[in-house]
């Protein structure tokens, strides 16, 4: 069994659906494919939810646009009259129906049961093409296997549930492929739950684990991971390979090409994960596995849009445990983790995403107790192995409010500098 990822660029129209066919179509191995929603389908429907939740007249034109964005990709990929047409108006109509519905008062709870379409759409329509052309494949509602707890948004996986589940399905088939979901699970009361934002690699990971696969594949738009974003250098480097304790380092510190969680449940059972181009199937790509270096490439890592939250008590006294219990916990509550964080004496400094939904909320909560002072529009700068060259590389005309060092990584908070 292997496990293949793909991602929302993989499918975000119909040539690119037939070319995941293609793909699939090479190899003869038995497959879970792991799929994203399509294109930017996801922030289309976190608008949604927005609307939804503040209850505006524009929820009918967002929904609107998503149907018709995925119909013109049914169209294209099925004949008039195919199943497809049903199969999609009935889960947009169950959409809809949840829309006409008054929101709970919670917000992230809205946002698991809407978002979670995206991938319930895209799956749908991949698994109908998939046989459409000729490869028999089954739809899994991945909902059914992976348990998690209530913290919508960012729910925890009931591992051991988990993997009976997926042992009890999988392992009783006679299929060899399989579609399904990534980045959704469900309570053990079948309200639907989401993993955080890319998701999709975790549960590729998660099922590689459980089903002892021989490999996970994520297949993306780049020829392998990278060493930086070409968003931001001209010249970047792809790593051939990548050993699992750096894969965990740098995605837990941004980098974009897989999910931070992602990397664990894999190394657990020595399960190797290839990052390889659905453009270019053929090529090497990147491996991550247990590896030593012939020689150290530097990482960069950039995340913009960066908000530095300063906490000083009223009377000056000391930043002690009991502080930091307090503001710990209020980040828990609203569900704001820091990239960054600073302890001196008599003042705590965190860097955090600048998420309009949590850090108003944070920050409300921790001025009854403490003086607050905000600095935004931020970025958060990442170098893994670095030297003095590749740090004075990234901070020209930057200024440094922020810096952390270790033997292998640094890390900078920074403003441009007009």
């Amino acid at each position: 069994m292997k496990i293949y990822k793909f991602g929302g660029a993989s499918v975000k129209n119909a040539s690119a659906v037939k070319n995941l066919a293609k793909i699939v179509n090479q190899f003869d191995d038995p497959l879970v494919i792991v799929v994203s929603a399509m294109g930017k389908t996801t922030r289309a429907l976190e608008k949604l939810v927005e609307v939804y939740f503040n209850q505006e007249s524009s929820v009918h034109n967002c929904i609107d646009e998503i149907y018709n964005s995925h119909m013109q990709i049914v169209e294209e990929l099925f004949p008039e009259g195919h199943i497809a047409y049903n199969e999609i108006d009935a889960i947009f109509d169950e959409l809809k129906s949840k829309l006409a519905t008054n929101p709970s008062s919670t917000f992230n709870f809205e946002y698991d049961q809407i978002v979670s379409y995206g991938e319930i759409i895209s799956t749908t329509i991949v698994n109908l093409y998939l046989n459409n052309f000729g490869i028999l494949s089954e739809w899994v509602d991945i909902r059914k296997i992976i348990i998690t707890d209530a913290n919508y948004r960012e729910a925890r996986v009931d591992l051991e549930v988990s993997e009976k589940n997926a042992g009890a399905y999988f392992n009783n088939k006679d299929l060899n492929v399989f579609v399904t979901q990534g980045f959704l699970g469900a309570t053990s009361n079948s309200h639907t739950t989401t993993l955080g934002l890319e998701g999709s690699d975790y549960t590729a990971a998660l099922l590689a684990s459980f089903l002892k696969a021989e490999s996970v594949t994520v297949w993306k738009n780049v020829p392998g991971i990278l060493n930086a974003d070409p968003k931001w250098f001209d010249e970047t480097e792809k790593l051939d390979k990548l050993n699992y304790r750096d894969a965990i380092e740098l995605a837990f510190y941004g980098a974009s090409v897989l999910h931070p969680k992602t990397i664990q449940p894999i190394k657990q059972k020595n399960i190797p994960l290839f990052v390889k181009s659905f453009l270019d199937p053929n090529t090497e790509g990147t491996i991550i596995g247990d590896f030593e270096y012939d020689k150290l490439i530097p990482s960069f890592i950039f995340k913009v849009d960066q908000v530095l939250i300063n906490i000083h008590p009223e009377n000056l006294s000391f930043i002690a445990e009991e502080n930091l219990e307090r503001i710990f916990s209020i980040m828990a509550k609203y569900g704001l983790r820091a990239n960054l964080m600073q302890n001196t004496a008599v003042s705590f400094r965190i860097c955090a995403n600048n998420d309009a939904t949590r850090v108003p909320g944070v920050i409300n909560e921790l001025s009854k107790f403490y003086h607050i002072t905000i600095e935004d529009n931020l970025e958060l700068i990442t170098i893994r192995y670095y030297d003095q060259a590749t740090i004075e590389r990234v901070l020209v005309k930057k200024e440094v409010l922020l810096e952390q060092h270790n033997n292998k990584t640094v890390q900078m908070v920074v403003r441009k500098l007009d």
